[in-house]
């Protein structure tokens, strides 16, 4: 029986970066027992593996979803199918096949049996359900950033935030593998997009991947936390302001962002890069830091503020997510989109993959190669 290798995480930390130093680990791998497997399981040799921020939240217990423990990381990977069950037809599954599972129906954020099987590891277990064909066009590693997330951006853009052609849409977090992913379908919805971040060699790549416009947010003066970019974004819009802000970052950014607006904007909650620990760690439920806005300004521009949890809103409507899958992997196929890769890593050093991911390293996409 082939032995191969498996990222595992022993316990809930505090942090994500300490439950990256102290509690994942590096461990020995059999080749699942096929006698052992379901009729309809599928057996992969794993490929290529996304490195996502909730891949490190829940290493702390602080995202909303927490497997059992022990589990191996990674909630979207591919590969090729090493074993199929008999009751896989050759006409569904063939032996070699390039395959991407769905990350909402196998892996550690999934419910059922087959949360042990995270995509940091050499072999992983799905059935036949989660399995999807990679469009042509997609190496292992682009196919592996592709549902997480463009299903995210067009959820908060496209389901909550009805983006219309000819609008103008503020993106925080452009650089995000997330953010890059709006920047892409904002511009393909026929959007005028403003990208910001804190990196002027990032936003470079943003700007060269479809970004109309980009800004440095980082505080430039004395006393500030971020920079005071209501000014540009004025300036841009003619001074009318922006129609959508896509925040997945939060904190000081967002009170910014409320002054970037016109009247009746809407406003989407993407999540909370920038301040991590509003949860507790270690697993504890509860919020004890969170984030606020000012209502006063939310009431006099009129705005709509929208929360934007894809996998949460999915879980309460299933009906949700076929139009957004067909029109995404139409959207690849036709060669519109295509995720952007700029980081890649062994199993071997996934500590500082997933220590680049928390600093902000890398652009777009990361992937880890067992």
């Amino acid at each position: 029986m082939a032995i191969g290798k498996k990222v595992q995480v022993s316990e809930f930390a505090e942090t994500p970066l300490e439950g990256v130093e102290q509690y994942l680990s590096i461990v020995e791998q059999k080749m699942p027992d096929r006698e052992k497997l379901g009729t309809k399981d599928v057996l992969i040799a794993v490929k290529s593996s996304a490195i996502g921020w909730v891949d490190l939240l829940m290493t702390s217990g602080q995202y909303q979803h927490q497997p059992p423990l022990p589990y191996t990381p990674g909630l979207e990977y591919c590969g090729e199918v090493l074993w199929t069950g008999k009751d896989i037809a050759a006409e569904q599954l063939r032996i070699g096949d390039r395959v991407l599972v769905d990350g909402f129906v196998s892996g550690p954020r999934s419910p059922g049996d087959y949360q042990q099987y995270g995509g940091f590891a050499t072999y992983a277990v799905a059935p036949i359900e989660a399995i999807l064909p990679i469009p042509e066009g997609l190496d292992f590693d682009q196919a592996c950033n592709l549902l997480g997330s463009y299903e995210t951006a067009y959820h908060c853009l496209i389901t909550c935030g009805q983006l219309q052609a000819g609008e103008t849409v503020l993106i925080h977090g452009a650089s995000g593998a997330t953010g890059l992913a709006a920047v892409h379908l904002a511009k393909l919805l026929g959007a005028t997009v403003i990208a910001t971040g804190r990196s002027d060699e990032k936003l470079a790549i943003v700007k060269e991947q479809g970004a109309d416009y980009i800004i440095n947010s980082k505080a430039r003066n004395e006393g500030e936390k971020v920079a005071r970019f209501r000014t540009e974004v004025k300036a841009l819009t003619g001074g009318k302001g922006v129609d959508v802000v896509y925040d997945g970052v939060g904190g000081e950014i967002s009170e910014e962002s409320l002054r970037c607006v016109k009247f009746g904007a809407r406003f989407l909650i993407v999540g909370w890069a920038s301040t991590p620990f509003v949860a507790k760690g270690k697993g504890k439920r509860g919020a004890p830091n969170v984030n606020r806005l000012p209502t006063n300004l939310i009431m006099m521009k009129g705005l709509k503020v929208l929360g934007c949890p894809s996998v949460i809103a999915t879980q309460h409507d299933p009906g949700i997510r076929p139009k957004r899958l067909k029109d995404i992997f139409r959207w690849i196929e036709e060669g519109k989109i295509k995720p952007y890769v700029s980081s890649v890593f062994p199993l071997s050093e996934i500590k500082e993959a997933m220590r680049a991911k928390w600093n902000g390293k890398i652009i777009g996409g990361g992937v880890v190669q067992p």
